[in-house]
């Protein structure tokens, strides 16, 4: 028999719960290395993975898993697979800088069924499921109705290894005057959670990963916002790579903006 959505959710939370305890656990007490320059892996990643991905195997041992630090795309090609995100903000977290968070999604086939992005130190829950809406702390949430640039926050994750000319820069330097607001958190997983429950009013990335983004697109969505890659249709989690995340209102504005100098 086929787990309900509700199931889905339930299991989302108990598993990203399960990893935060380890980031919590592991606070000022971890080894660190580099991956590449700029980006780093701790023992709180690892930890906060094996972690959530103990609790997904309990529930679900034939389901596919993809998580940051075992990043095998072809798990996406399983009937069921969940996509992780231990650790959200890993140099924030090495800097004990307070924005971080644990991701948990579930996607059948492609389709987001069910996600969950945990904020350990604030102890906030951003959940959804598929037609059931999206919530914080069991709380609705619900996009802005912000429609114009002039009147928005607007967040933006940058890759490692930017480079001055990078698209990502080009586009911050063009869209900040535009804005109320630009904000950089350094947690893609946390921006998309803000965007659902109206922290934010968008936000985009130039390149994004699956496990960024699952959990936090399909809040979104739920929340009446949309999210579209570069070309303007419905962002898919198996071509990850660019993203505009937006109230309804906001969203084809940024969009057109981030194409005309070049995304």
């Amino acid at each position: 028999m086929e787990p309900t959505v509700e199931q889905l959710l339930s299991v989302c939370e108990a598993a990203a719960r399960a990893g935060a305890e380890e980031l919590l656990a592991h606070v000022g007490q971890f080894g660190v290395r580099e991956k590449s320059p700029a980006d780093f892996v701790t023992d709180a990643d690892l930890a906060s993975q094996r972690a959530v991905f103990n609790v997904l195997r309990e529930a679900f041992p034939d389901h596919g898993l993809l998580g940051e630090e075992s990043p095998q795309p072809s798990e996406l090609d399983k009937d069921y697979c969940w996509v992780v995100d231990p650790l959200d903000g890993t140099t924030n977290y090495v800097h004990q800088f307070p924005c971080y968070a644990t991701s948990v999604a579930v996607a059948r086939r492609g389709e987001l069924l069910a996600g969950v992005v945990l904020d350990p130190l604030r102890n906030e829950c951003f959940a959804a499921a598929a037609g059931q809406g999206a919530t914080l702390n069991g709380e609705p949430l619900r996009v802005t109705d912000a429609a114009n640039l002039q009147s928005a926050m607007v967040a933006v994750s940058f890759p490692y290894g930017m480079t001055h000319d990078s698209p990502d820069l080009v586009s911050f330097v063009d869209i900040a005057p535009r804005c109320q607001a630009v904000r950089r958190t350094g947690s893609a997983a946390l921006n998309l959670a803000y965007v659902a429950c109206g922290r934010l009013d968008a936000h985009w990335a130039c390149e994004i990963n699956p496990w960024d983004a699952a959990a936090g697109v399909l809040l979104i969505r739920e929340a009446g916002g949309t999210v579209s890659g570069c070309d303007g249709r419905p962002f898919v989690l198996a071509e990850a790579d660019y993203l505009t995340a937006a109230t309804p209102g906001l969203h084809e504005e940024l969009l057109e903006r981030l194409l005309a100098v070049g995304r």
